[in-house]
């Protein structure tokens, strides 16, 4: 199935959903990439462009691939939910970002897995506990647990991260974070 067809029937079966009124951000990027990344959902930026991980998330992009020695071009990069999920403040009425629901993941979780049947990456990135989760169809593991390690499944590897904004909120885990960076570049120097 190519990235065409996987939009269409997304598009066609959202048209029909509770999510049809909602901007949707499809993964991007080399059809033919050894490493593909998943993170949870996009943000307020990435809804405004239509594109994954923009803005702050693609500065935090931007470094990690600088590390890997990666550019953005070498890589398939999507969220497991395609919109953004969000909370209206009662008093300001403004919109905030939040982790997306069981029935959100339910729903999108099915065009992740055509996205990476389609590109067959040789490892596959998760940031955060929602792609975690997801992709080993275990909701009880933990980022915590299994971070910086080859996860195998399915005969594919995974490659769990914490997600690059939590270093913002919790700063001591900047040293992990770099530590299993320099794992995954000497990783993908054996793919």
């Amino acid at each position: 199935m190519e990235l065409n067809e996987i939009k269409q029937n997304f598009l066609n079966k959202i048209k029909n959903s509770e999510f049809s009124e909602n901007i949707i951000v499809f993964g991007e990027g080399n059809k033919n990439a050894k490493l593909f990344m998943i993170g949870e959902a996009p943000g307020g930026d990435e809804e405004k462009q239509q594109r994954p991980f923009v803005g702050k998330a693609g500065k935090n992009l931007d470094e990690f691939l600088s590390v890997l020695e990666l550019n953005r071009e070498d890589i398939f990069i999507t969220n497991v939910v395609k919109l953004r999920p969000v909370k209206i403040n009662e008093e300001t009425k403004r919109k905030s970002n939040r982790p997306p629901n069981k029935t959100e993941i339910e729903f999108f979780s099915p065009f992740l897995f055509d996205e990476i049947e389609m590109v067959n990456p040789k490892i596959i990135i998760t940031l955060g506990n929602v792609p975690l989760k997801t992709v080993l169809k275990d909701n009880k593991i933990t980022i915590g647990s299994v971070h910086g390690t080859v996860v195998e499944k399915d005969g594919r590897k995974y490659f769990p991260l914490y997600h690059p904004a939590s270093i913002i909120y919790n700063r001591s885990l900047k040293d992990t974070y770099n530590e299993d960076l320099y794992k995954l570049k000497e990783i993908l120097k054996s793919l």
